[in-house]
């Protein structure tokens, strides 16, 4: 049954901002424009210096429905001025905009259509994850944040029915009847909290509310990773956001511990495993011997609070990570880490036996088993292929090596790899080929396949390459490939271009290790080519 639109002016959009002059108008007005089910827009400017409380002046000298609150003083952290909006809020319902991010058009209507058709306490859509380019003329990247969890209209009574509703920790792309906020006293933390996203979630979570899930897009993330001063989920130089991310993490878990969601806390210690801790162990190697030493104790410290059965539920390369810190008093293994943090992941050989012949991470490790990769299905398994390119003028041979993984590649049989490569800004696969696999002669626990790729036809960009691996048994396995080095290998090269005379190209291993190739246009490129290389020459 169609139901006819809810009553207008339902909706307070409370957008949050701190020196982001160059992007609060952009917020304020996507969130004018979603029409009349906003009531009100409270912009809260956080005492920003650059000339942004001016702005909101004037746009709320334009339109009426825009209230703006100035701080005194900064805050330190995105929980109190989010709290000031909830406070000042006199609509039914309230929802969140950072000042760099945008409301799609009807993101509002759709939300709150879901949030009064089901009498739900929150509704939730779909984000967005836009890569905004360093430049001009290169197309933005979006990515669905946790798709999984909308695609289709859902009505979820208690959360403890979907424990999988923890990995949205995010505040944004949600709608929040007003009242159960305050009837709950639900807040965000005050003052210089990172993270504060997670536990303002958790508080939601705990308070068991009836929620709506709708398909639509209904928030735009801004990722600007060459911006001057990085958001706190991308600056991750120092060991102190692991440190809050941890505690915000930890202290979320109380929170769902306390309310007797005991459920929901074991998956929320289940994610964190699968997501935050693989992402910042693919980059503990960019880092130096103190922030590893730092990240390693942190981190034992707070697996040390897991419960046995909280390590079962996540997937495995998150728990053998986190098996092998607690195994370890000193960082060790980090490439191999890295790897197996990758997604998909990937193992690298040595592959051990402990005595019984259970396959282990180590011999001297033997308490961390790999026992499920004897049982898990090939197409998750998390095979290690090798690839070496070095770019030639003509056509470039693309080697690849797959390893054998305790029995399991050899008992599906190799039989062939579907190559690509995707332009990392937009998406687009190009420079499709196939090529057999074939037992390496030199070694007989691998499979070895080549492919000639003509690197010139990709064009400029960033290109990562991609793998479709297929077995005689049937199955197929999706994957990267980890990028050899050595002599000759991940340095520059020029190859003739007829689109752009020459062109620079870089294969290079991303902080994950897979392999990776950068393609600039241009006889600057050629000319620091000729420059770096010389360098070596002289030294």
């Amino acid at each position: 049954m169609d139901l006819a639109p809810p009553h207008t002016s339902q909706v307070c959009v409370v957008v949050i901002g701190y020196d982001d002059a160059a992007h609060v108008t952009d917020a304020v007005r996507s969130a004018l424009d979603q029409g009349p089910a906003v009531r009100e827009v409270i912009a809260v400017d956080d005492c920003s210096t650059d000339g942004s409380g001016d702005i909101l002046q004037r746009l709320a000298a334009e339109d009426p429905r825009l209230r703006v609150i100035r701080r005194d003083a900064n805050s330190g952290g995105c929980g109190t001025p989010r709290n000031d909006g909830i406070d000042a809020c006199t609509s039914p319902y309230v929802m969140f905009l950072d000042s760099d991010d945008v409301l799609p058009p009807g993101a509002v209507t759709a939300l709150l259509n879901a949030a009064v058709e089901h009498s739900a306490d929150v509704a939730s859509g779909l984000c967005v994850r836009r890569e905004l380019p360093p430049g001009r003329g290169v197309r933005s990247r979006e990515t669905p944040w946790l798709p999984e969890l909308h695609v289709r209209p859902a009505v979820v009574a208690r959360p403890e029915r979907r424990p999988a509703l923890v990995r949205d920790a995010l505040c944004v792309g949600k709608l929040y009847r007003t009242v159960f906020l305050r009837e709950h006293a639900i807040r965000f933390p005050d003052g210089q909290f990172p993270y504060e996203d997670v536990v303002f979630s958790a508080r939601v979570l705990a308070a068991a509310p009836r929620i709506a899930l709708v398909p639509d897009a209904v928030y735009v993330w801004h990722v600007r990773r060459a911006a001057a001063q990085l958001s706190i989920s991308l600056d991750r130089s120092g060991v102190d956001n692991w440190r809050a991310r941890t505690a915000a993490h930890g202290q979320a878990v109380e929170i769902l511990l306390a309310a007797g969601e005991k459920r929901l806390a074991r998956a929320a210690r289940a994610h964190s495993l699968d997501h935050p801790l693989r992402m910042y162990a693919r980059e503990l190697e960019l880092h130096g011997t103190g922030y590893r030493r730092a990240w390693w104790a942190l981190t034992r410290a707070y697996l040390e609070t897991f419960d046995t059965a909280d390590f079962e539920p996540a997937p495995a390369p998150g728990r053998v990570i986190a098996r092998v810190v607690l195994a370890s008093d000193e960082p060790r293994d980090l490439p191999r880490l890295r790897e197996l943090a990758s997604r998909p992941a990937r193992l690298l050989p040595p592959y051990a036996r402990a005595a019984d012949g259970t396959p282990v991470w180590s011999p001297d490790l033997p308490q961390v088993s790999l026992d499920h990769l004897l049982v898990r299905p090939m197409r998750v398994l998390p095979v290690a292929v090798d690839a070496e390119l070095r770019p030639r003028a003509r056509a470039t041979r693309l080697r690849l090596r797959l390893h054998e993984l305790y029995g399991r590649v050899a008992d599906a049989g190799p039989e062939s790899v579907d190559v690509e490569f995707l332009d990392r800004q937009c998406g687009r696969a190009s420079l499709r080929r196939t090529a057999s696999f074939v037992r390496d002669p030199d070694d007989e626990d691998s499979w070895s396949a080549e492919a000639l790729v003509d690197l010139a036809s990709l064009g400029t960009g960033v290109w990562d390459l991609r793998l479709r691996l297929r077995f005689h048994d049937g199955t197929q396995r999706e994957t990267t490939a980890h990028a050899t080095a050595g002599p000759g290998l991940l340095r520059r090269s020029v190859l003739p271009s007829r689109r752009h005379g020459v062109l620079l190209v870089q294969p290079y291993a991303t902080h994950s290790g897979s392999l990776a190739l950068r393609l600039a246009p241009g006889l600057r490129g050629v000319a620091e080519v000729v420059r770096r290389r010389a360098a070596r020459l002289v030294h």
